[in-house]
């Protein structure tokens, strides 16, 4: 049975990125590579690094999203008020895409952010995931 081990993403500006995700979704360096000539980085949750990793590479275009394409990555938060912050912080650096919302089971408590890149980004509590 294959295992989901990876997600890969091509960005304009790594290091915006990165320090995003470590920032934001409390991300961990792993892993910092040079190969031919370009900057490879992966990143994982805190001790979860060898089920899953986050790798962030160079030489993307940014990524541009219609406004009725709802694809974006899911974080799992704590706590409501987790989900209050995060959203706050977010509103405060311009990058909050969808204001926090209670929806029905299983969609739970949530807010939607963008990455430097342009990917969308929620935040939730309540979910059965996480």
């Amino acid at each position: 049975m294959p295992k989901l081990t990876h997600i890969a993403l091509h960005v304009k500006d790594v290091d915006a990125c990165v320090f995003f995700y470590q920032n934001y979704a409390g991300l961990k360096l792993v892993r910092d590579r040079h190969v031919n000539g370009k900057h490879i980085i992966w990143l994982a949750e805190p001790d979860k690094e060898s089920q899953f990793i986050f790798a962030i590479l160079p030489g993307g275009p940014g990524h541009q999203q219609s406004q009725s394409d709802f694809s974006h990555f899911g974080f799992a938060l704590s706590s409501k008020e987790d989900v209050d912050k995060l959203a706050n912080k977010a509103k405060e650096d311009g990058i909050l895409l969808w204001p926090t919302k209670q929806e029905p089971f299983p969609v739970g408590y949530y807010c939607g952010v963008l990455d430097p890149d342009g990917n969308r980004i929620e935040f939730s509590f309540g979910q059965p995931l996480g």
